[in-house]
């Protein structure tokens, strides 16, 4: 390992705790109204700099990210994961654990390990975001059947569709209850709530709540007996959600073999590397084994992703 002077390690602490406070107060920032605001007659109490530079910097991340367009770090995305701040909030945290990542890894052991953890870092952070956007639309798939039933029970008991939605919200739990508030609280201030109840669809993705927006759309235009309708696609929702259960109990066995042929080759080597490390000095040592690592991640990738596609019908 390369000896680093006393001056860069100091300095390396230094540049990390800076980091790590910028981090601190990105994320315990409050996203709610101002205390001016909710409170005129409170003290008010000048914030600090560290305060003021953060919120300076993520207004301009957002200005520069809104310019831009849409892209993968947008508003939608961080709320389809249940993420409530704004894109340059993500960004500047995403800054800020990249470089802590890489203080830590020239701390470790020298820039090699610092710029690999630079580069898998923010990999990572887009990673955990996906994944944390597809857990949420998985529990929000699981729970349209019970809601459509509430929503319907409401309906039939006399109350209207906003007042059925905003019951079917109390009595849900997250990511459920926080779309149909979001839904209520839009109408509220005067949205239509087809257009209320499409954005949720979109946002999760969900083709049974698409269904659900659209016979609501129906039935606003021709009338009739919404609940007896809700009723009837609430039928259809089960029998595809029965089909699905059936689906994915016959590809467990694909998705098993696809979870082992990923996970050997890279087992094997850690194996083979603690028990013989000349097994692994020349992948790790030299120019043509950067290369066959590289060729062999992205062999795995494509593998992987061929296997998902395999195991995943659509139907």
């Amino acid at each position: 390992m390369l000896e680093q002077s006393p001056l860069a390690f100091v300095a390396g602490l230094v540049l990390a705790y800076a980091s790590l406070a910028i981090l601190v107060g990105v994320v315990l920032k409050s996203e709610s109204v101002p205390l001016s605001r909710r409170r005129p007659d409170a003290v008010h109490v000048p914030s600090s700099g560290l305060t003021r530079l953060t919120d300076q910097a993520v207004s301009t991340l957002n200005q520069g990210l809104r310019s831009r367009g849409p892209g993968f770090l947008s508003r939608e995305k961080l709320d389809s994961a249940g993420l409530k701040k704004q894109p340059g909030d993500y960004l500047l945290m995403a800054g800020a654990f990249t470089f802590v990542a890489a203080v830590l890894g020239f701390l470790l052991a020298g820039p090699a390990l610092a710029v690999l953890l630079a580069v898998v870092t923010p990999v990572g952070l887009v990673l955990l975001l996906n994944f944390l956007a597809a857990r949420r639309r998985k529990k929000f798939d699981e729970q349209v059947p019970d809601s459509l039933q509430m929503l319907a029970g409401g309906l039939r008991a006399g109350h209207s569709l906003l007042r059925s939605v905003d019951a079917a919200a109390e009595e849900s739990e997250a990511p459920m209850k926080e779309e149909l508030n979001r839904v209520v609280n839009e109408t509220r201030i005067g949205r239509d709530l087809g257009e209320a109840l499409a954005d949720v669809s979109r946002r999760t993705d969900n083709e049974d709540f698409a269904s659900i927006t659209r016979a609501i759309e129906i039935h606003r235009e021709v009338g009739g007996d919404l609940a007896q309708v809700l009723d009837h696609v609430g039928e259809t929702i089960r029998d595809r959600n029965q089909v699905r259960g059936q689906v994915r109990a016959l590809s467990a066995e694909g998705r098993m073999s696809a979870i082992v042929l990923m996970a050997l080759p890279v087992l094997m080597f850690t194996v083979l590397t603690l028990f013989n490390p000349l097994y692994s000095k020349v992948f790790l040592t030299t120019l043509p084994g950067y290369l066959m690592i590289a060729a062999a991640l992205l062999l795995l990738a494509a593998g992987g992703f061929w296997l998902s596609r395999l195991i995943k019908p659509k139907f």
